[in-house]
């Protein structure tokens, strides 16, 4: 066995206290390693400087994302954050302008505020519904007249949405959904972009082609290092015109990296090898959601568990909140995220198995019994 085979057999395990202790991992699927494959790939990958254009690797890369997402052209950054700040700033070059955004939308929430502090513009938030749409009479209430009275506010010119919807349980944004949205924003000469960083979980999940899916779309930033399973990077794509613009932003902002090939070499091996078994990862959530569900004080929508994101509430009466439960279950090897005192997230990803996923359903059922013991004997 080679050492990459016995890093693979390895995975799960850790050495504590002298023991080999399993780890089950499911804080999110940005937590994976590379496959064997990915590093071979990586070692043996073709080079050059990329900023002058001439890294052959990423070249592929970005040709095959661009042919798969049915866009002219496309460019490998370092994040998904970085890959949602160049889309804004290109749609919004213009000082003023304003972006309508999901209140509970990645953009908004988690990308540190860097379309208002780096490209100053403006979010106009609408509310985001459960599944993770926004309504489309309010998104057209909220673009901004023109005309005589629009010295009063700040210009819109890009509507964003995001497939799947990660807030919202990793919900899927449909095909029809996303043509109104297009449609809308044509009407008013805006422009539409779509944060799919779990966009082929969405395409697995519909049964519907991703071109498809962002067929509407003016730009699309597309994550390889969350469900793809590679190490960095992510891919927006759009047309010549708005990848041009977009590979200057890259460079201003410190995106340009030279012989990028051995991280696109990753990226090649997650776009060909991962996306069929993304069906594999939505399986898994759905039987870790219905078994939490079945536990005493814990409760899932499982409505809304459509790809390979699960949130847990606690009862209201719960001898335990979320955080107290999260470090319990540190102790048999379960990691997973809080969010909020009596909400906790999983996901599931492809270095989670079946097995993983029943051991873990056995600790929570265990950890859960313990807590509330304790606490009535407290």
């Amino acid at each position: 066995m080679n050492s990459g085979q016995l890093s693979e057999k390895m995975m799960g395990l850790v050495l504590a206290n002298g023991e080999m202790k399993r780890v089950v991992d499911v804080r999110s699927d940005t937590v994976t390693k590379p496959t064997d494959a990915m590093r071979v790939a990586m070692a043996q990958a073709q080079v050059d400087d990329d900023v002058l254009c001439s890294d052959p690797t990423a070249a592929t890369l970005q040709q095959q994302m661009a042919k798969i997402m049915g866009k002219e052209a496309a460019l490998f950054v370092p994040s998904g954050t970085m890959g949602n700040l160049i889309s804004v700033l290109v749609h919004c070059e213009v000082r003023g302008s304003e972006v309508i955004v999901g209140s509970n939308s990645h953009i908004h929430v988690y990308e540190n505020g860097g379309i208002s502090t780096i490209g100053h513009v403006y979010p106009h938030l609408v509310e985001n519904e459960t599944d993770g749409t926004m309504d489309i009479k309010k998104v057209e209430a909220a673009i901004r007249p023109s005309g005589g009275d629009d010295m009063y506010y700040a210009t819109t010119r890009l509507i964003c949405i995001e497939n799947t919807h990660a807030n919202s349980g990793g919900r899927c944004i449909t095909a029809e959904y996303t043509d109104k949205i297009g449609e809308l924003a044509k009407h008013h000469g805006l422009k539409l972009h779509v944060d799919g960083a779990r966009i082929f979980n969405a395409s697995t999940a519909l049964g519907v082609p991703v071109d498809r899916l962002v067929q509407a779309a003016d730009s699309v930033s597309v994550c390889l290092s969350k469900g793809l399973g590679a190490p960095v990077g992510t891919v927006i794509v759009g047309s010549h015109e708005f990848i041009a613009k977009a590979k200057k932003l890259r460079k201003t902002l410190g995106g340009g990296m030279r012989q990028v090939g051995v991280l696109c070499a990753a990226g090649l091996i997650a776009l060909n090898d991962m996306v069929g078994r993304l069906r594999e990862d939505h399986k898994n959530c759905r039987i870790l959601a219905e078994s939490l569900n079945a536990i005493d004080g814990f409760h899932v929508r499982l409505d809304a568990v459509e790809t390979n994101i699960v949130f847990v509430d606690l009862s209201v009466d719960s001898a335990f909140g979320a955080e107290e439960l999260c470090e319990a279950m540190k102790e048999k090897g379960i990691l997973f995220m809080p969010v909020g005192h009596m909400r906790f997230r999983l996901v599931t990803h492809h270095q989670i198995s079946e097995d993983d996923v029943r051991y873990a359903i056995a600790c929570f059922r265990d950890i859960s019994v313990r807590l509330q013991t304790r606490r009535k004997i407290t």
